[in-house]
Order: C-alpha cells, then sequence, then structure tokens
C-alpha cells in the first residue's frame, strides 16, 4: 500500500508541492498589451485583515490604477489559501477595457478563483455568483441575467508565455462571465420581447500561474453576438470582440 500510495502522488503532477504566493511585501509588475496600446500594473501584497475570523491578504496596485483584467480583479481585494484554493472576498470590479454598457455587482464572498488540486474544466464554486438587474440602454429597457463562475485548468510540466518566456510547472485556470439579455421592443405597435443576447460567455479569462511564482500570463477575451435585429434596434454593432494579455514582467516574494 505504501508503494502504491506513493506511486499516485508522484504521478499526480506537482500539486502536492505547487505553491502560490501570498508574502506581504512580495510584488509582480505586468505589461499589457490590449487595443488601447501597452500599459503596466504593479501589483504587490500590502498588509493582512481578518473578516469573520479568517485571515486574508489585501492585494494593492501602485498609484490605486490597473488596466488589466488580473490585476483590476486582486486590486483592493483580500484573498486566503485554504487546502490549495485561493478564495477571493471583494469586488471584482472590470476594468475600461472589459466595461459593459451597464453596472454588475461583482461582489464575492470566499468566490474560488484557483484550485491547485482541480481538474481541467471543473467547476471551482458549488454555486456561481449570479444576479439579474434591470437597466435601459438607448431607450430600452433590458433585463439581464448574469453567472460567474470559475474553472480549473491544465498542468503543466512547461509553459511557454507568448512572449517567449518559459515556466515550469505551470497550472491555469479560468473564470467565465455568462450574459443573457432580454428587451421589449414595440412591433407594429403591439410590446413584444426579444433575446437581446442569447446565453454565452460575454468574458474569459485564462491565467496561468507557475509554482512559487503566482500568475505569469493572463488572456482575456471579452465578446458578444447579437441578432441583426437587435443590433439595429439598440444601435450597437452585431458583434464584438476584445482581446487582452497581462506579461509578467518583474517580480519579487518575499
Amino acid at each position: 500500500m505504501f508503494i502504491s500510495c506513493s506511486s499516485d502522488d508522484s504521478g499526480s503532477g506537482n500539486s502536492t508541492n505547487f505553491s502560490t504566493p501570498l508574502s506581504i511585501g512580495s510584488y509582480w509588475t505586468y505589461d499589457i498589451e490590449d487595443q488601447s496600446g501597452i500599459n503596466r500594473d504593479s501589483l504587490f501584497v500590502d498588509s493582512e485583515t481578518t473578516i469573520n475570523n479568517n485571515t486574508y491578504k489585501v492585494f494593492k496596485a501602485k498609484n490605486d490604477a490597473a488596466t488589466g483584467f488580473y490585476s483590476n480583479s486582486l486590486k483592493n481585494n483580500n484573498v486566503r489559501e485554504n487546502n490549495g484554493k485561493l478564495l477571493l472576498t471583494g469586488d471584482l470590479a472590470l476594468t475600461a477595457v472589459q466595461n459593459l454598457p451597464f453596472t454588475i455587482d461583482l461582489s464575492l464572498n470566499d468566490f474560488i478563483i484557483f484550485d491547485k488540486n482541480a481538474s481541467n474544466n471543473q467547476t471551482l464554486n458549488s454555486s456561481p455568483k449570479t444576479g439579474v438587474i434591470n437597466e435601459t440602454v438607448n431607450g430600452f429597457p433590458l433585463t439581464i441575467s448574469y453567472s460567474l463562475q470559475s474553472y480549473g485548468g491544465e498542468t503543466l510540466s512547461t509553459f511557454t508565455s507568448p512572449n517567449g518566456v518559459v515556466y515550469t510547472n505551470v497550472k491555469s485556470t479560468k473564470i467565465k462571465l455568462n450574459l443573457t439579455i432580454t428587451t421589449v421592443i414595440t412591433v407594429l405597435g403591439s410590446p413584444q420581447t426579444f433575446t437581446a443576447l442569447a446565453p454565452q460567455d460575454v468574458l474569459v479569462s485564462t491565467q496561468y500561474l507557475s509554482d512559487g511564482i503566482g500568475v505569469v500570463y493572463t488572456n482575456t477575451v471579452t465578446s458578444y453576438t447579437v441578432s441583426n435585429f437587435v443590433a439595429n434596434e439598440l444601435q450597437i454593432p452585431e458583434s464584438n470582440t476584445q482581446t487582452q494579455e497581462e506579461f509578467l514582467d518583474n517580480y519579487i516574494i518575499n
């Protein structure tokens, strides 16, 4: 039995030894590339705080500014590690690149953003963050149903970032925001309900973490597709896709 267990442990990858540093004073700088150009984020662990008897590390960004999805998702938020999971409490605010023409409540409480032991595509939270809001855009009433969930990703012995840097012992995680939108449009004097946005993942962010370093690369795609009729009525493009990449530049782990 002892030999068998040892074999199983080594065959499961490096999950047991995989570490996600959260020490105070550690920092990471990222080069951000998207349609707005090239920007730079500096993310660091500032302090500790206690919420409901749990100790969290407080993340901050230099000058309280972050343009990348990953850096912005941690900025001014609280993260703790528990049994290989990273749990986030705070507000997962979207950046200007991923911003939507309406307000979504993405306040989270111990939302799992990473699990080193998760299998590929495994849902990380027992239930997603969901909500329904009603807003008016371009004069049309919208009913917006949304769902935020995170998923386990790949386990890679080596990973080559698109900028050419090679990292070892890498695991990925995904965060997806799914939307469904309906609206009421008057046709020939009669109000009718139309599906403005069929259920679809409008935001998919894939983050790659390297053992002992943290996130080394993030790819975030924001996209949607609507019918021609709805696009004309709401005065928006039928489809739109924006991609943002975050590349680790420098880091110090205390």
